[in-house]
């Protein structure tokens, strides 16, 4: 990695930090209420992430990196497969309220937000590329199987149509087709989408930081959340590292697909389990432990596939 792109990659997550500090200033002086992080949640949720989700997918697809762009999504629907896996079995004696906030972490991480601009600092054009396909499979997921988590019912038909019609899973739906079909919507459609999708980052990281000004920050480190760090930051990139390794996979993909699977705790997780009902205190510590620990490892990461290709 050049030093560019490390300082780069520095830049985001003090970014990202320096947002959600903003959040917690907001909150703590009254900006945000409890009135107003509900209504700032709902709007997330509803609004600002669907269109987030929908411009990712307007991306220029070429036919003449098809097979690289269809070893990519392996690897991705791979590496769900993998944390669906861990999220299913190794969370089942957590506390009821931390144990869906653990599973939906580990299968919805914070690449949505964080991989699509990482992977162009570090591995340029063709990586950003790489990094929107790698991204569908997770965005998927996280709609799907990951809001089931939050959302608990023992009426199946009831939770599939909850899921169904969950505007981020349309989103999903709407984005793949514009993807496939590499239909142009009007320009000012377009703009509108981008316009309002660029609020993501900006409106998760105050939420959070709200939500974090409600938490005893001496109980930001935990066993839980050093154990739940270090799975999400090293032990499910190297899985996926050795994989690639081993299977001789493309250095440029592998290089997307190992930082890509390294990324802190999605930032949904807290919002979701604010949403829900869960336990959002604890999902906040998951994500900003996570988040100050990947300034480490995502570096380190960048650094090891660069020098193994």
């Amino acid at each position: 990695m050049n030093i560019d792109g490390f300082k780069n990659l520095v830049e985001l997550q003090g970014m990202l930090l320096l947002m959600l500090i903003i959040g917690l200033v907001a909150r703590k002086t009254g900006t945000i209420t409890d009135a107003g992080k509900k209504s700032l949640t709902d709007l997330i949720i509803n609004i600002i992430l669907p269109c987030n989700i929908i411009y990712s997918f307007m991306i220029e697809f070429s036919y003449k990196i098809f097979i690289s762009c269809g070893v990519v999504l392996l690897i991705s629907v791979l590496i769900q497969i993998m944390c669906t896996t861990i999220s299913r079995f190794c969370y089942n004696k957590a506390e009821q309220g931390k144990k869906e906030v653990l599973q939906y972490a580990t299968v919805c991480s914070n690449a949505g937000f964080m991989g699509n601009p990482i992977a162009e600092s570090v591995f340029g054009s063709l990586g950003l590329l790489y990094a929107s396909i790698y991204l569908i499979p997770l965005r998927i997921v996280m709609w799907s199987a990951g809001v089931s988590y939050f959302t608990h019912t023992t009426d199946k038909k009831q939770l599939v149509k909850k899921v169904a019609t969950h505007p981020c899973i349309i989103a999903v739906a709407i984005g793949l087709f514009l993807m496939i079909t590499q239909l142009k919507l009007p320009g000012f459609v377009t703009r509108t989408i981008s316009t309002i999708g660029g609020c993501t980052t900006a409106t998760s990281m105050f939420i959070i930081g709200s939500i974090l000004a409600e938490v005893n920050l001496k109980t930001l480190i935990s066993k839980v959340t050093v154990l739940y760090s270090g799975l999400r930051l090293v032990l499910i990139p190297l899985v996926v590292y050795i994989g690639c390794m081993l299977f001789h996979v493309e250095p440029l993909l592998m290089g997307v697909s190992t930082v890509l699977a390294g990324m802190p705790a999605g930032t949904t997780t807290a919002i979701l389990a604010a949403k829900y009902g869960g336990d959002e205190y604890f999902a906040t510590k998951c994500v900003v432990f996570s988040t100050v620990l990947s300034l480490i490892t995502i570096p380190i990461w960048c650094t090891i596939v660069i020098m193994a290709g």
